[in-house]
């Protein structure tokens, strides 16, 4: 099952809604005692608890007593513990003096050689950048401490996921019952997150997409959740899916040899390429069915149209005439910039449909740049336009008009290279063209596509066709069974 990314409202309503659990302090509790599991697991893992030493950078409210509660409970353990309290007639009253109880140290800085510092600055209520206090404290630590911060890491918004700056760096997240937005929007600076459960339910139950919502709700897949489509005894080439590709020129072939690869990759269907490139494609990949014209493709059940295809009328013709299909169709590159200059070609349609704009691109659609909210733009637009939209990205965010999102975490950049949109292109259109959605059809191919970047990078630069070269061995893990690739590894431990 998907997960779902709450809002801070969202989690203040599921806390309140515990009753007693909230009032009498039960939840604080729970929740400091997972910061100080992980924390105990963190350190247990580099040589024992014993005698080692845990910094806390404690602000005002709750966050702040998690924070305290936490590094009492591992003073307990033997751990070494020192409070820095950034607005000390704030502090959380018990949990200043559990810490002080358990011989937790006070001082106006942390000492030296720390082994985990954890974050208690601020949590899902904070706004804007640390303060320069907050950040001197920060700032002084070495590499080689290990910080935790409790819920979000400070300086980071809970909802928009926007990172200020300057904004705390975590290594590890414990964040109680249910992720946030900012675990998915800033997973950069998240580092690990990690669920603790403490025993509040979801206030907003299942989404069903029914109708139009006024806050996007944010979903991110697992890699148990890719259904990637698989031939069957009874398939043959066309059942499977047949994909349409209008991309490049004889003159810039690169855009369509690497959509179209990416296609024939994802796809043990059919994949057919219409444009000057056919000679080019086809040397490079002889089971593509090529021409040179649109009227001589043959018959496709999804077309992948824009990347290196030019943006002149001769463009904009062959654009027409597909969206004037009821077939699902994915705009990328030079279809968006058509697209951007004339939007009633998409403005009702009724067929499926996916765009895959970056961020220039997408500023060229709107009118305006994407912005902090990522997430409140693209499933804007999507609304807006009644559509599917791609917004790639390290954070790559797929909107549905009903305002259900699915985000995916590439994990790295890797794929920020030139030609690496192309390749996702080719992949989420060979999915559409198999039946899937077109939001499920983005979400898997952002999905696998990281994946491969990941394979093809092994921590250097690379190139798109690297990446193209990566895609089937990074298919294959998510068609292997449940839980383990083909070489028997279990996923989890990668």
């Amino acid at each position: 099952m998907p997960t779902r990314h709450l809002t801070a409202d969202e989690v203040r309503d599921a806390e309140r809604a515990s009753g007693h659990l909230l009032t009498d302090g039960t939840l604080m509790r729970r929740a400091a005692h997972g910061v100080a599991q992980v924390v105990a697991g963190e350190l247990r893992s580099t040589g024992g608890c014993y005698g080692r030493s845990v910094g806390v950078v404690v602000g005002a409210g709750d966050n702040g007593g998690d924070a305290l509660f936490a590094a009492a409970d591992l003073a307990r353990r033997g751990v070494a513990t020192h409070a820095v309290l950034l607005a000390p007639d704030k502090a959380h009253p018990a949990g200043l003096s559990a810490f002080r109880a358990a011989g937790g140290r006070v001082g106006d800085q942390l000492p030296d050689g720390l082994d985990v510092v954890i974050d208690g600055v601020v949590g899902i209520g904070g706004r804007g950048p640390l303060r320069p206090a907050a950040a001197e404290v920060f700032d002084a630590l070495g590499p080689e401490t290990t910080i935790v911060a409790v819920d979000l890491p400070s300086g980071v918004d809970a909802d928009t996921g926007e990172v200020h700056t300057p904004a705390v760096r975590a290594d590890i997240t414990v964040t109680f019952g249910f992720p946030r937005r900012a675990h998915l929007l800033a997973a950069p600076v998240c580092g690990r997150v990690v669920v603790v459960d403490i025993g509040i339910g979801d206030p907003a139950g299942e989404f069903d997409g029914s109708s139009k919502t006024v806050s996007p709700q944010l979903f991110s897949y697992s890699d148990e959740d890719i259904d990637w489509p698989l031939p069957g005894p009874g398939d043959d080439k066309y059942t499977q899916g047949v994909v349409g590709i209008i991309a490049g020129s004889h003159r810039y072939p690169g855009a369509a040899i690497l959509a179209t690869g990416a296609a024939v990759t994802a796809t043990s269907g059919m994949t057919r390429y219409v444009g000057s490139a056919h000679a080019e494609v086809v040397a490079h990949f002889p089971e593509v069915v090529a021409a040179p014209d649109l009227a001589d493709a043959g018959r496709v059940q999804a077309w992948v149209v824009g990347p290196g295809m030019g943006t002149d009328d001769a463009a904009l013709t062959t654009l027409r005439t597909v969206l004037d299909t009821d077939l699902p169709v994915l705009l990328d590159a030079d279809a968006l910039t058509v697209v951007a200059e004339h939007p009633e070609l998409v403005a009702r349609r009724a067929a499926p449909t996916l765009l895959t704009p970056h961020a220039g691109e997408f500023a060229r659609l709107t009118g305006a740049g994407v912005g902090a909210d990522r997430l409140a733009a693209v499933a804007d637009l999507a609304s807006r336009w009644s559509l599917t939209v791609l917004l790639k990205g390290r954070i790559t965010l797929i909107a549905e008009p009903s305002g259900r999102v699915v985000g995916n975490d590439a994990g790295s950049s890797w794929a920020a290279t030139a030609g690496a949109g192309d390749v996702l292109s080719g992949i989420a259109g060979s999915l559409l063209a198999a039946g899937r959605s077109p939001q499920e059809a983005g979400a898997a191919a952002a999905r696998v596509h990281a994946r491969a970047a990941e394979l093809a990078s092994c921590g250097a630069p690379i190139g798109a066709s690297a990446l193209l070269g990566a895609l089937r061995p990074a298919i294959r893990e998510f068609t292997a069974p449940r839980g383990r690739t083909r070489t028997g590894t279990p996923r989890s431990s990668r």
